[in-house]
């Protein structure tokens, strides 16, 4: 459909994207506190979930619009970057019990939300092994003008 004649094509994304606006918003500086695990498992929850959409977008829009897929692509990458960063912030930051203070990933962890998280986690991670290279990965973001 096109976005011009239907308003409400996405409402879920709009929806979402209202209410992270508002988060962080309604968060005066004054007041803010320091980011907590649970604070940081739901943004890595957004940030898996608009991978997983970056990444089908990409795919749907390569074919027909190369230039547009390879940007899209580059997206899906960004966005794995902050994934990952969030969850090794997650990692870092103290727990509720003390068992759960280090990472230790040769052991499962404990429970939610670092068992969901990591489990979270490791399922983008198949996704960018299989359609993104090490190069990629590790290349600095690039700026482009914009097209128009």
């Amino acid at each position: 459909m096109n976005s011009h004649t239907a308003p409400d094509a996405h409402p879920y994304l709009r929806a979402a994207t209202a209410g992270i606006r508002h988060h962080a918003r309604s968060r005066p500086a004054r007041d803010r506190p320091a980011a907590d695990r649970a604070h940081l498992d739901v943004v890595h929850a957004h940030l898996t979930a608009l991978h997983q959409l970056a990444d089908q977008l990409a795919e749907a829009t390569r074919p027909p619009h190369p230039a547009a897929g390879r940007h899209l692509a580059t997206a899906h990458t960004r966005l794995w970057q902050a994934t990952a960063e969030i969850h090794a912030a997650f990692h870092l930051l103290p727990s509720d019990s003390a068992a759960s203070a280090e990472c230790h990933p040769e052991q499962l962890p404990e429970g939610p939300p670092v068992l969901t998280i990591c489990q979270r986690h490791l399922a983008a991670g198949h996704t960018v092994r299989r359609k993104t290279t090490p190069t990629d990965l590790n290349s600095p973001p690039h700026t482009t003008a914009c097209a128009r």
